[in-house]
C-alpha cells in the first residue's frame, strides 16, 4: 500500500480534540473496521475544523507538519 497523499487522522482514542499539521486531510473516524466515510477536511483561512460524521474537533499546528498530536491518531500505511 503506497502512502497516503493527503494526510489521514482519526480519534481512536476518543481524544477531546487531535491536533494536526495539516490544514487539508482526511478524517476517518476511528480504526477499520469501526471507520466513518473517509471525508476531506479543508481548514481553509480557520484554525480549527470539527468532523461532520464523529464530531473530533481538528485544530491545526504547523510545528506538527503533516503528522498529528497525538500520534496514535495518525494513519500510517500498512506494511505489504
Amino acid at each position: 500500500m503506497a502512502e497516503h497523499a493527503t494526510p489521514h487522522f482519526h480519534n481512536q482514542p476518543g481524544v477531546p480534540a487531535v491536533r494536526v499539521g495539516a490544514k487539508e486531510f482526511m478524517c476517518i473516524g476511528a480504526l477499520p473496521p469501526f471507520d466513518h466515510p473517509h471525508i476531506f477536511i479543508d481548514m481553509g483561512g480557520d484554525t480549527e475544523a470539527i468532523c461532520p460524521y464523529c464530531s473530533t474537533r481538528f485544530i491545526y499546528d504547523a510545528t506538527l507538519h503533516g503528522h498529528s498530536d497525538p500520534a496514535e491518531c495518525e494513519l500510517k500505511a500498512r506494511a505489504a
